[in-house]
């Protein structure tokens, strides 16, 4: 990710200041007559009428992937062609659709080949027992002692390499594992774990790893973030002591070092069989810019338009989880946002991107192949504004998460304290310690450099239950946080200058990911 961060995102941040931000935030956020009247058009009855369709039972609780998600994407779709919008996803349609792949480790068509002609099998000698990776990893190998902190020095060491670890003899437990993920954060091609156990247990390890199934999603070749295996004493000590390392010697050292391995060479190439591959939507759809220069650039709006199907019967016979408020309620909202929009005569300078993904209760699957796979570049979309849970608890209050994180936190409060019509309060993130800036579709955004505001009003008890039905949808709330949002949007497409980061949110966010 490090290396996809925008330059103009990066130049922007860089030469931010705190005084900036302010007087930036400050600026005049009225409106004319026309932007009131589009603002007014977010009534609750078309709420109720959109959000009525959108949770109803003929679409089975919107699992992702499922005919009901499918479903409920084409009537999404037809929504923004009514407003004519022009389409963002595939082929000229508002459906951007990513696979979903059932896979498991193809054992037989995996490969390791080590400088010199040798080579490694997998199965007798290497395991990948942290789940399916596919790709070609080439690199040089160097051996790492010990197992403690992983110095700055260490990093630049290890960056790109395949990196044996030798102080873990019984391979990738718990401990192994979050010491492995730690070295692939820190730039690791591969992380090899040599070990010593017995025969039974390698065998046992081998038969699990060839029955389990996993989920990949938008597969385009290797993953980023370098892949995790096992590797038996018996295969690489030979290796390794063929140029000049001992592998026992060096399993014997207590300090962290790394040992350079040099000559040696090693080619990773692991398979995967395909067992079961279907498609998920997203639906994208684009409102055009006023401003010659300003509408290459977006401003986004997202929810979630899926959510996680049917279970067993609660007491009263209901199988299916509706989702009103997860997240009916925030898609809701963005097609109220597109309509409001689409009503103008003048559209806002900048350009939109109305964005309803799926997959977020899989773990951010669709927003994650969007920002990857984006209909413009992703460096030109300068702030995305995120709805998810908005229709319950407060009726005069919205939290908006990652207010402290760029100046959208300011322009929101001015841009609040300038409607108090709305009856409606932003404020703060109440729950840091539940992590919600990472736990929706903005984070995947964050991560690429785009700024973001997360509009959220709490789990409660319906959460992912039964009973998160439309009869339960504070609609006029919901109304309102929908047109708070739309004057936000409109005043961050209308300024000249692009939201910036806080530069030191900005390092922990994006820059040292």
């Amino acid at each position: 990710m490090k290396s996809g961060i925008p330059f103009l995102v990066a130049v922007i941040v860089a030469n931010g200041s705190a005084c900036a931000q302010e007087s930036r935030a400050t600026q005049s956020v009225s409106v004319g007559q026309d932007v009131l009247a589009a603002a007014a058009s977010i009534t609750r009855a078309d709420y109720l009428r959109k959000i009525s369709v959108i949770a109803h039972d003929s679409m089975g609780g919107r699992d992702t992937p499922s005919p009901g998600l499918d479903a409920t994407a084409e009537w999404v779709a037809s929504e923004f062609a009514l407003l004519g919008l022009k389409p963002g996803g595939d082929d000229g349609s508002y459906i951007q659709r990513y696979a979903i792949e059932v896979v498991r480790p193809d054992l037989i068509s995996s490969s390791a080949e080590v400088s010199g002609g040798g080579a490694l099998r997998f199965g007798r000698d290497l395991i990948s027992p942290l789940g399916a990776e596919e790709g070609d990893f080439e690199g040089e190998v160097v051996v790492l002692s010990g197992s403690g902190e992983i110095s700055p020095d260490l990093v630049a060491d290890i960056a790109g390499k395949h990196v044996i670890v030798v102080s873990m003899p019984r391979g990738l437990d718990r401990d192994g594992r979050r010491f492995a993920t730690d070295l692939r954060g820190s730039g690791a091609l591969s992380v090899i774990v040599a070990t010593d156990r017995p025969d039974s247990e390698w065998e046992r390890g081998v038969r699990n790893i060839s029955r389990r199934t996993s989920v990949r999603v938008g597969f385009n070749g290797a993953r980023g973030g370098g892949i995790s295996l096992e590797v038996r004493d018996r295969a690489i000590e030979p290796i390794l002591a063929a140029h000049g390392v001992d592998l026992r010697a060096a399993r014997g050292r207590r300090d962290a070092a790394v040992m350079e391995v040099r000559g040696l060479t090693l080619l990773l190439s692991p398979r995967l069989e395909i067992l079961d591959r279907q498609l998920a939507p997203n639906v994208v759809g684009i409102l055009e810019g006023s401003d010659p220069e300003l509408k290459d650039e977006y401003v986004a709006f997202s929810a979630h338009i899926d959510h996680i199907g049917t279970g067993a019967p609660n007491a009263e016979g209901d199988t299916i989880s509706n989702g009103a408020d997860d997240d009916a309620s925030g898609t809701t909202a963005i097609l109220e946002i597109a309509e409001a929009y689409a009503s103008l005569e003048t559209k806002p300078r900048r350009s939109m991107i109305f964005l309803l993904v799926s997959g977020e209760e899989k773990g951010l699957w669709g927003s994650k192949y969007f920002v990857e796979n984006p209909p413009v570049p992703i460096g030109q979309v300068v702030a995305d504004l995120n709805a998810d849970m908005i229709g319950r608890n407060w009726t005069d209050t919205i939290v908006a998460i990652g207010k402290e994180h760029s100046d959208l936190g300011e322009t929101l409060n001015a841009v609040n304290r300038a409607h108090p019509e709305l009856g409606m309060t932003a404020i703060d993130d109440l729950w840091p310690e539940e992590r919600f800036y990472f736990r929706s579709d903005h984070y995947n955004f964050a991560k690429m450099g785009v700024p973001i505001l997360f509009f959220f009003n709490g789990t409660h008890g319906d959460y992912h239950g039964r009973d998160d039905e439309v009869d339960r949808i504070d609609t006029d709330k919901a109304a309102r946080i929908s047109k708070l949002i739309f004057y936000l949007g409109y005043e961050v497409a209308n300024r000249v200058e692009r939201p910036q980061w806080n530069p030191e949110s900005f390092r922990q966010i994006v820059s040292d990911r």
